[in-house]
């Protein structure tokens, strides 16, 4: 395992540019994907969790981290935890004035993030993609995208795991002339669209891009315009899973149904 995170490299490279707001966006992108081990202070109750709380001069706040063995160390003892992502966390505290110590003392993105920050974060990951009608009439390769965008969309698609088989960025012509951009997705699976939709939408705000520079569609693997897109887009290949693996599921790992704090 390497000592260097995902979190960590955006977070050096955050550090190294306090004026970037790019690299600020990509930091709290990578906060909210990332999974974080929240230190508890008692076991987890079904669905019910006690984070330990901190205060300090700068507020009250939450501890976690992104490696298991980086709450160990800083711990130095046994102690309850829950795994849940940062998304989950973000929106579990906003409002509530508690901030977060992330991987504190243990790791080069040591950092308390306060109330007001996670507030934000959890805002922003509840926009949503607008649903349009459009008639397009040509795929095209596409042109003029910023080395931002594809390097996120490259990032965000690498975490949906299973959900589509592929993902082909092309421009676009409509029947009335107008120009613009779309990710299509091949061969998602059923139900998978607003998630999809939903992260190729993460991507453009985390990218610091207008919402309105790429469209999102989905296709059959054998629909005439899936081949279209293949022959001139830029794919992104979506991870397959291996195997299905039943687990428990711990409080926290369901976006769909966070654990509740007490």
């Amino acid at each position: 395992m390497t000592d260097t995170t995902a979190l960590d490299a955006a977070h050096a490279a955050m550090e190294a540019n306090p004026q970037d707001d790019a690299a600020r966006l990509r930091f709290f992108e990578r906060l909210a994907d990332s999974e974080l081990f929240l230190l508890l202070a008692e076991e987890a109750q079904d669905e019910n969790i006690t984070p330990e709380l901190f205060d300090v001069a700068d507020g009250r706040f939450v501890l976690a981290f992104d490696r298991e063995d980086r709450l160990a160390r800083f711990a130095e003892r046994p102690v309850p935890y829950v795994a849940l992502s940062g998304r989950v966390l973000s929106g579990m505290l906003a409002g509530q004035g508690i901030g977060l110590g992330l991987n504190l003392e243990v790791a080069p993105s040591s950092m308390l993030i306060p109330a007001e920050a996670l507030g934000w974060l959890a805002e922003t990951l509840e926009h949503a993609p607008e649903e349009v009608q459009q008639r397009l009439a040509e795929f095209l390769p596409p042109t003029g995208l910023p080395d931002d965008l594809l390097k996120a969309l490259d990032a965000k698609l690498a975490t949906a795991v299973g959900l589509a088989e592929a993902a082909y960025l092309v421009g676009t012509k409509s029947e009335d002339g107008g120009a613009g951009h779309l990710l299509g997705f091949v061969g998602a699976v059923e139900g998978a669209e607003p998630a999809l939709a939903k992260a190729a939408s993460e991507a453009l705000t985390f990218s610091g891009i207008e919402a309105g520079a790429m469209d999102v569609g989905f296709f059959g693997p054998h629909d005439h315009a899936a081949a279209a897109l293949a022959r001139v887009g830029l794919k992104f290949d979506l991870p397959q899973p291996e195997q299905r693996v039943v687990q428990h599921i711990t409080p926290g790992s369901d976006p769909n149904k966070p654990p509740v704090l007490k």
